[in-house]
């Protein structure tokens, strides 16, 4: 499995569908087309169930799905911190896991962003993956929350979830169980960089 590539394609996937929908589109199917198996099977349904919805309806719904429920909100710390002070200093130290890998996100753009976050991992695999693993909970309660809208983005978050090592949570309750212990320390001896990409902005 090519983790970095699941993990750059779930980025363009979930980031919203302008106008340069259509190419971002077929850039990703032509990209994943040789993974014959995995999370990248999940992320080639997402792209033929949406390939024939018009990029202004996707957008629509786009909105509908991650803006107007906070359940469903792509900013990964609201599902565990919620809107409180520990989402500020969660935020912070998001900024600073950036930083030291000489990551400079977009200044308008949250560092808990999921699409960020998954491109953070794609150029930095290592340091990206951890973080992933970190945020473990809140990905499996978006996963939860997406299956249970019956969205096609469903399958872009199993994608995801399926690139983290140990036992995925059955259940809503389970997820809010890890998200009170955390996740098991995640090893990562062995782990080489992406070859060719190192640390550089966040895309926009």
């Amino acid at each position: 499995m090519n983790t970095p590539l699941v993990h750059q394609a779930a980025s363009l996937l979930l980031t919203y569908p302008g106008l340069d929908w259509p190419a971002r589109h077929r850039s990703v199917r032509a990209a994943l087309r040789p993974e014959s198996g995995g999370p990248a099977v999940r992320l080639l349904r997402f792209c033929a169930r949406v390939q024939d919805v018009p990029t202004l309806a996707l957008a629509a719904r786009y909105v509908a799905t991650f803006d107007r429920s906070p359940r469903r909100t792509l900013y990964l710390t609201y599902h565990t911190d919620g809107d409180t002070r520990r989402r500020g200093a969660a935020l912070a130290r998001l900024k600073g896991r950036y930083r030291a890998d000489g990551w400079q996100p977009a200044p308008d753009e949250l560092p808990d962003h999921l699409p960020l976050m998954l491109e953070f991992a794609a150029r930095v695999p290592a340091a990206g993956r951890g973080l992933l693993h970190e945020h473990r909970a809140a990905l499996e309660l978006l996963r939860l929350a997406l299956e249970d809208h019956r969205s096609p983005y469903a399958d872009v978050l199993d994608a995801v979830c399926r690139t983290l090592p140990g036992a995925r949570p059955a259940d809503r309750a389970a997820a809010r169980r890890l998200a009170r212990s955390g996740p098991p320390p995640l090893e990562t001896v062995g782990l080489n960089s992406f070859p060719g990409s190192g640390p550089r902005g966040a895309r926009r």
